[in-house]
């Protein structure tokens, strides 16, 4: 083995043991292997994409640096086992793959982290960056020349990661669309009930003026309102009892016959700071909502919103 070939397997090794330092020791690992009574095992690849933006990066977190250290820390390797062994795109990757693999489940195993292939694939990418480096700028017999294009290829290559990762998680991540009304809910007697009724009350001291819709009923009688999602959503309502008041009033929410509201008078007469309150769930499709107003409780402003790619 030649002497430069000697210095580079040094530095490999050199640089694996302070890897897995990170990988099994650091971030009180130790600590928290006492506290773990279970293995876990993530196997489906969900977020390896999911790097910070530029954004995050003004007011990083520690998750914003692991995010971003799963795919740097692996660079070396790409360019650093190319310089020891010659090995085609595909068996570097594979066999790369497969022993983060192992480390994975060593972690897993002694409670010392968890099985994540989500890690494994932002390893690999890593390791792909720095083999992609290494090809452009192992080109001329200058050393000195071929680092310089190694390091600056490098730069580019995770940064067009960085920027692909990006595209993806905006395609394939749903976000909350706009504000729909229900300004149509079933009652009791199998009638269509429209919220009516959009006079200003106060609650609390705090004036409240519902944007869309109010139900409820009168002289301390009961009704149920059902309504049918049709597909999943966030429903949304706020609730409460308006002044002047006896607090004589309650209401209950249920999805599919489990109960997910409960609420009265004398909580709102106990807790005051807390009405007018907002009541949001995720509703999958194809429940049946059913909401029970008593008394002079007040429901206003009764909707849903979707979750959505943004292309649709």
């Amino acid at each position: 083995m030649s002497k430069q070939r000697k210095s580079i397997f040094i530095i490999t090794m050199l640089y694996t043991l302070l890897i897995l330092y990170f990988l099994f020791f650091a971030f009180g690992r130790v600590g928290a292997a006492e506290r773990t009574a279970g293995y876990t095992f993530i196997f489906l690849p969900d977020s390896f994409f999911k790097l910070p933006n530029i954004s995050d990066l003004l007011h990083p977190t520690l998750m914003d640096l692991v995010g971003f250290g799963n795919i740097i820390a692996f660079i070396p390797y790409g360019i650093l086992i190319q310089l020891l062994y010659r090995a085609t795109f595909l068996r570097f990757i594979t066999t790369f793959f497969f022993s983060i693999i192992v480390m994975e489940t060593i972690q897993a195993l002694s409670f010392l982290g968890s099985f994540d292939v989500n890690d494994a694939i932002q390893n690999t990418l890593g390791a792909a960056v720095g083999f992609g480096a290494y090809k452009l700028g192992a080109r001329s017999k200058n050393n000195w020349r071929n680092f310089w294009i190694t390091a600056i290829s490098a730069m580019v290559l995770f940064l067009g990661v960085w920027g692909l990762c990006g595209i993806v998680d905006k395609a394939f991540t749903k976000e909350e669309g706009p504000f729909v009304a229900i300004n149509e809910l079933m009652d009791s007697s199998g009638n269509s009930s429209t919220g009516k009724n959009l006079n200003s009350f106060e609650i609390s001291a705090q004036k409240v003026k519902p944007r869309y819709n109010m139900y409820g009923v009168a002289g301390g009688d009961l009704e149920t309102f059902t309504y049918s999602c049709k597909e999943k959503v966030f429903f949304s309502l706020y609730y409460g009892i308006p002044e002047p008041t006896d607090y004589s009033g309650s209401i209950r929410v249920s999805v599919d016959g489990r109960e997910v509201l409960t609420s009265s008078g004398e909580i709102q007469r106990s807790d005051p700071e807390l009405f007018p309150a907002v009541f949001e769930i995720p509703v999958e499709a194809g429940s049946e909502l059913k909401i029970t107003i008593k008394g002079d409780e007040k429901i206003w402003d009764v909707g849903y919103t979707e979750m959505k790619y943004f292309w649709n």
